[in-house]
């Protein structure tokens, strides 16, 4: 009697993760393909799994153009891909400067992403973030002093101008997409970025997460990322209860926007900075700092005459029994 060979572990593990994405998807989905070893294992699971779901699926390889022969890398991305059986697309971007090379890079992709998307009708886009991913990205947040919001990491579900974007890896480990590759006879590209010193993350990634290791024990990455799934949690729940209050406390003013005095009192400080930032962001699209967020609130809790306190995009005053927005800064 013949004998299947057995599966290979880490191959299971990222098909299994896949699987319970696709189960969340009704359209088509669009691979975001590097050619490295995690989007070319989540590439080889949606392969494998989308005919199953009956579902359409290919892939967009991102060519960046800032190291030579980017170009080749993109187009044995895309081989690998309809190797696979993904029907693959080439798009080059212009990676600006804005905000360092890591976040222009990171802006480019995303907007040639969701063009893709939207050409091929997609419903979903697909990234190949890992556990080992999330738990650098709450560790820079550490450093940065950022807020709940921010070390709540990486969705595994969010939609942006109307896409989906899915993050099935979130739970599984770098090392096991390369031996998903392996496993599978799928050569992985390695991009020398990823061990260019320049870069922060690759710095948490060489040096702060081995050392935490070796001196907190194993499982320090496993505990950012639920640290980060327990702050989304959160960050998701204030969001509802700004939702719900924000209309009965904000009203339009002149070239901007004023929030009641009484209301932010009554409600508790985390909820009344959240307001604070989600009237900036919302209306003037821009973010406060903390800094920026506790010296409005002083509008409301410290009140002695103060004047006007410059914003980005913005200024915010009290008048009365308000706090108002408007358009402008000195």
């Amino acid at each position: 009697m013949d004998h299947r060979p057995s599966l290979d572990p880490a191959v299971a593990d990222i098909r299994r993760a896949v699987r319970t994405a696709l189960a969340t998807v009704t359209g088509p989905v669009l691979v975001g393909l590097s050619g490295g070893a995690d989007s070319l294992a989540l590439a080889a699971a949606v392969a494998f799994e989308a005919p199953k779901a009956g579902l359409p699926a290919s892939a967009a390889v991102i060519d960046h153009a800032l190291q030579p022969g980017s170009h080749r890398v993109a187009e044995r991305a895309a081989e690998a891909a309809e190797s696979l059986g993904l029907p693959a697309r080439i798009i080059r971007v212009d990676v600006g400067t804005e905000g360092g090379p890591e976040a222009a890079a990171r802006a480019a992709r995303r907007a040639a992403l969701l063009d893709a998307a939207r050409d091929a009708g997609a419903e979903a886009v697909l990234l190949a973030h890992t556990l080992d991913d999330q738990a650098e990205t709450v560790l820079i947040g550490l450093a940065r002093g950022s807020g709940a919001a921010s070390l709540g990491g990486m969705s595994p579900d969010r939609t942006e101008d109307g896409i989906r974007i899915l993050r099935p890896l979130l739970d599984v480990r770098r090392a096991a997409t390369r031996a998903a590759c392996l496993a599978q006879g799928l050569p992985p590209w390695s991009d020398p970025h990823n061990l260019d010193r320049r870069f922060l993350r690759v710095r948490v990634r060489q040096d702060v997460l081995p050392v935490l290791e070796a001196e907190l024990g194993p499982g320090v990455a496993e505990a950012l990322a639920r640290t980060a799934d327990q702050l989304r949690e959160d960050a998701e729940a204030f969001a509802d209860m700004i939702d719900e209050t924000i209309e009965d406390i904000v009203e339009h003013a002149e070239a901007g926007i004023a929030v009641s005095v009484p209301a932010l009192a009554a409600n508790p400080p985390a909820l009344r900075h959240r307001i604070i930032r989600h009237v900036v962001a919302s209306e003037f699209g821009e973010s406060l700092t903390r800094a920026q967020t506790l010296e409005v609130a002083r509008l409301v809790t410290d009140w002695h005459g103060q004047g006007p306190i410059d914003l980005p995009g913005c200024r915010a005053h009290r008048a009365g029994a308000r706090i108002v927005f408007a358009a402008g800064s000195a």
